[in-house]
């Protein structure tokens, strides 16, 4: 089987880069090292597993691109990450998740790619007050830039005319080579250089995080799985997690205390967030790392990674 990658070089892009190569697929990846963080993360992810990722926009993908590829799959994991930030820059979200999107659709549509598999993303469903969250519920009033432009792509690809489209619904996904404006990555970062962290909502929430590898393994499932129309998936670890417990997992990693600054609500922030997974278990998904284990992993990474209190 030959997949093209998009987002190639992000976390979860270049983490899914490696498994398809290990099962024997041929992988084609694409990704323009956006500056949204230090490129130079990216260029690391990609030298660590020696992948080979042609630096390209996903804008500049035509059909002339997608019949030289000639792929059987197309994973599109190319955004502009970053719920609360998409505040700011509401544009450059258009752009990159819509304007991108809509391209790299019409492209694929005229080269007769059969089957799409894209990231779509939990806070989507961040205003829905009953969790945990189910796909076939309404999506409410969404709190951020990002998450519209998620719901878009969701839109866009039920009324494409490729044959299969399955959305993902990403929760809260984390693991060594993660991005460092995530929770685990920042807290781990300030607390070993003994920084104060942040805390919204004044630790009153809780997170469906979610190991990178079992992220991984779901996609790899809706690739091989003949699923047939428009449909979407949570890929969620199904366990929320208190952020105050999250953080006690991180010092007892560490060794160290956090400084911890309570903060009121984010606006674009979910007061919690929780996956129903009885829909991609049915395919045979089975998340089964704890966030214990999971933080440890991340830990060992980052000390390896960086030197100690110089990032």
């Amino acid at each position: 089987m030959r997949c093209l990658v998009t987002g190639a070089a992000g976390f979860i892009g270049s983490a899914l880069m490696q498994r398809l190569i290990d099962v024997g697929y041929e992988v084609i990846g694409i990704d323009n090292f956006n500056t949204y963080y230090d490129p130079k993360l990216k260029r690391d992810r990609v030298a660590h597993r020696n992948h080979s990722v042609i630096e390209m926009d996903v804008l500049d993908v035509t059909e002339h691109h997608i019949r030289q590829w000639s792929p059987d799959v197309v994973i599109h994991l190319a955004a502009r990450a970053g719920v609360r930030t998409s505040l700011d820059t509401p544009e450059l979200y258009h752009r990159d998740n819509i304007d991108a999107t809509t391209r790299l659709i019409r492209a694929c549509e005229k080269a007769g790619v059969k089957k799409m598999v894209y990231a779509s993303t939990s806070t989507i469903m961040a205003n829905n007050i009953v969790v945990p969250w189910v796909e076939s519920e309404p999506v409410g009033h969404v709190l951020s830039p990002y998450a519209y432009t998620k719901y878009v792509n969701e839109c866009q690809f039920k009324i494409s005319s490729i044959p299969s489209t399955v959305g993902l619904r990403f929760f809260t996904v984390y693991g060594p080579w993660g991005r460092p404006d995530m929770a685990l990555f920042s807290f781990v970062k300030d607390i070993s250089r003994g920084k104060s962290i942040n805390v919204y909502n004044y630790g009153d929430m809780k997170r469906d995080f979610t190991y990178i590898d079992d992220i991984v393994n779901g996609i790899l499932i809706t690739i091989n799985t003949q699923i047939e129309n428009h449909d979407i998936f949570n890929i969620g670890n199904g366990r929320p997690v208190h952020i105050m417990d999250f953080i006690h997992h991180i010092e007892r990693c560490l060794g160290l205390k956090a400084d911890i600054v309570m903060c009121p609500k984010h606006p674009a922030d979910a007061k919690d967030t929780w996956s129903d997974t009885t829909k991609i278990r049915r395919l045979g998904y089975n998340p089964t790392t704890s966030v214990e284990q999971g933080i440890e992993q991340f830990v060992g990474w980052y000390r390896n990674h960086y030197d100690k209190g110089t990032t």
